[in-house]
């Protein structure tokens, strides 16, 4: 049915006259006229019954008015709810986020910032190490992700960096490190290092792994944890030492202590945050753009 003579039917059964309702909707009378004609035609019923001191609904004229209003209702709710999709104010956004980021502030109030903006929008996060978000971005079942990525990032990425960082050395609050700290990473031959299984994040794993053989550092592992937040735990609990990034510091439990090293600043463990490119979700879109509008903040 064309909406439009819909509407112009309405208006002369509300207006209670040809003229009255051509003002209305602002078209001369006689195309008002044709546009009535023109809906009788189409649907072979008269809708009005036509006589010298004006125009009355027939029966089928009636059933059509109680009708019209919520059919035209339903037009307005539908196009509106597809303007808000294809404008990204609705939908859904799915985020990876690496276990030890989920706590960082500038992640947290981005967040809370897309909420405020888009509170329309369904926002799920999720947190997966960073081999995981890689996966899933390429297949599709996330959206985007903050993650560590390689050098050269895989064609069927756009990434943007949203903030820096490097690795710190984590012992246990009691170690002798804390009172004499090492100035070089290779000292640490020989302590007992927890660490993590490189099937969990083969990037990351392989990333620590080469920059240590070039500072002359080869981990006796003793003890392995799944994640950051895992190994921070067992440090607290006195297994051992790690070297993870700066960031865990905003999830670490009691009892780490954290010890910058100049040889490990150098190794860039910086975040980035990453999509498809063939991901034309206009809400992952109004993301976008709201991660690019934030800084990355200066190493420190």
């Amino acid at each position: 049915m064309d909406f439009r003579q819909l509407h112009y039917f309405v208006a002369v059964v509300e207006e209670g006259s040809l003229s009255a309702a051509s003002r209305k909707v602002h078209i001369a009378q006689p195309a008002l006229t044709r546009q009535i004609h023109a809906l009788e035609e189409k649907l072979q019923v008269s809708l009005f019954e036509r006589h010298t001191r004006g125009m009355t609904l027939t029966v089928a004229g009636q059933a059509l008015y109680e009708e019209a209003g919520k059919m035209l209702e339903n037009r307005e709710q539908v196009m509106a709810r597809i303007r808000a999709l294809g404008q990204g104010l609705t939908g859904k956004v799915t985020l990876g986020v690496t276990v030890s980021h989920l706590w960082v502030p500038d992640i947290r109030r981005l967040l809370a910032r897309f909420r405020d903006d888009y509170p329309q929008v369904a926002l799920e996060v999720y947190p997966l190490l960073s081999g995981p978000q890689g996966e899933r971005l390429k297949e599709g079942s996330i959206d985007a992700g903050f993650l560590y990525l390689e050098d050269r990032v895989p064609d069927f990425l756009q990434s943007h960096l949203f903030h820096r960082d490097h690795l710190v050395l984590a012992v246990p609050a009691d170690s002798p490190l804390v009172a004499s700290p090492p100035a070089r990473v290779r000292a640490l031959n020989g302590l007992d290092f927890v660490w993590g299984p490189r099937h969990s994040s083969p990037l990351y794993y392989d990333r620590l792994s080469a920059y240590f053989t070039r500072l002359g550092l080869v981990p006796r592992v003793v003890q392995q944890g799944a994640d950051n937040i895992t190994i921070l735990s067992l440090v607290a609990a006195g297994l051992g030492i790690s070297i993870v990034p700066g960031d865990c510091r905003w999830s670490s439990p009691p009892g780490v202590h954290f010890i910058d090293m100049a040889e490990l600043r150098e190794c860039d463990m910086s975040i980035h945050f990453a999509w498809n490119r063939h991901n034309h979700s206009p809400a992952l879109q109004n993301f976008i753009h709201i991660v690019r509008g934030s800084p990355a903040p200066a190493d420190g």
